[in-house]
């Protein structure tokens, strides 16, 4: 017999663990480039590889569950994220941080692909609806968590390896919360549902909107997973920066249905857009108590972007079904994967315009993570420019049913 609370409590620990991971890794990027030698681009290219996983491992996922179950899906999780974590700890260098981020991004991934039908699976109605809104909150809750946790460590002096040994925690959670249970069966298709799939995914809306997901993912995950090593000059604690920022979503997912029934996700994504640029274009200026408050437009600005990119394929594009909603997230983790080495040239190129000003030490590192910050602004801004397009061209849009 299925036990469906117990297969969401795993769903929730696994999802804590990709959270974990996430936060943590921010944390430790300035304990890596001191222990390796990295420079920022190298460390770029080693983030990418959490976010290229996770996309490979989610659309990969999508399309096989309904043929290996959810089960088989978590089992690759653990092994992926097993062995990520004591891959990590035990890489020796640049190489090995390549390979264990991306087996990390593959757990991640399985996670995303099996947790969310599994619980549609078992739940019916509104209970499934409160749950995957439970479900989706610890995204955000566990990076507060491993934020909090990645400070303490730090400022403890604990080491980078130690803080990579707690994402050990959530895994063996899930894994116990997983082991000996019986999965929900895959609710089947109709045959003709894929071929459905991939015609409403070829309209200009459906395009577009993967468009925009490729800048809005690294609107949100550009600035957050850089947190550390930008603004650990800028006279705030950057973990608590970031712990703020998740917190703040957190809370803003949980009650955010007003909001979007009163202003639709176009409306919603528009503002969100307007917020995100402001937010950043606070973090590249101001110093002290006042990144705080950047922290604040940056987090409500993103807060919204990513369920609400899902909402819109999910109610105006729904002949896209499960899949069309993959490969938007997909497309989103791919876009941060791609953008990570790019972000850490930007900050090569950023110290070394700083320095032939003169500037050293922390003035130096302040000023070019806040000249690398300008650049990302680009981001949001041009989000500004395609949700106007988005609000009006849904004016005359109906949704694509096939």
């Amino acid at each position: 017999m299925t036990n469906s609370k117990r297969l969401f409590y795993g769903s929730c620990f696994a999802l804590i663990t990709t959270a974990f991971s996430f936060s943590i890794r921010a944390g430790i990027l300035p304990q890596l480039a001191e222990a390796f030698s990295l420079s920022g681009q190298q460390l770029g290219f080693i983030n990418s590889m959490w976010f290229l996983g996770f996309p490979i491992s989610m659309i990969l996922g999508g399309l096989f569950y309904h043929t290996i179950g959810p089960k088989r899906i978590m089992q690759f999780a653990f092994v992926a994220h097993a062995l990520g974590i004591i891959l990590t700890i035990y890489s020796g260098g640049y190489t090995g941080l390549l390979l264990s981020t991306l087996l990390i991004g593959i757990g991640n991934g399985c996670t995303e692909a099996a947790c969310n039908p599994m619980i549609a699976d078992a739940y019916e109605g509104k209970e499934m609806n409160t749950l995957l809104n439970r479900f989706h909150m610890w995204f955000p809750g566990g990076i507060v968590l491993g934020s909090l946790i990645s400070k303490f460590m730090t400022d403890a002096d604990l080491g980078w390896q130690a803080q990579i040994w707690i994402i050990v925690v959530p895994t063996l959670i899930y894994a116990y919360l997983f082991y000996g249970q019986e999965f929900p069966k895959p609710k089947v298709e109709a045959a003709s549902s894929i071929s459905a799939n991939f015609k409403a995914m070829g309209t200009p809306i459906y395009l577009f909107i993967l468009a925009c997901m490729a800048l809005t993912a690294i609107s949100e995950f550009g600035p957050q997973q850089w947190t550390s090593l930008i603004m650990q000059n800028s006279g705030a604690q950057p973990m608590v920066i970031l712990a703020l920022i998740t917190g703040l979503m957190a809370v803003g997912r949980y009650f955010g249905g007003d909001i979007v029934h009163k202003f639709d996700q176009t409306g919603v994504l528009l503002g969100s857009a307007v917020l995100a640029a402001i937010g950043i274009f606070l973090f590249s200026t101001q110093t002290g108590s006042m990144v705080y408050v950047a922290a604040i437009f940056f987090a409500l600005g993103i807060c919204y972007f990513w369920p609400n990119m899902i909402g819109f394929v999910a109610e105006k594009i729904p002949a896209s079904g499960a899949l069309g909603m993959s490969i938007v997230g997909g497309m989103g983790m791919f876009s941060s994967s791609i953008f990570q080495p790019i972000i850490g040239s930007w900050i090569d190129s950023s110290t070394a315009d700083q320095a032939a000003k003169g500037l050293t030490g922390t003035a130096l590192e302040l000023a070019a993570g806040q000249q690398t910050l300008t650049y990302m602004i680009a981001f949001p801004v041009l989000l500004i420019i395609m949700f106007t397009i988005l609000y009006f061209w849904q004016r005359k849009l109906k949704p694509v049913v096939g």
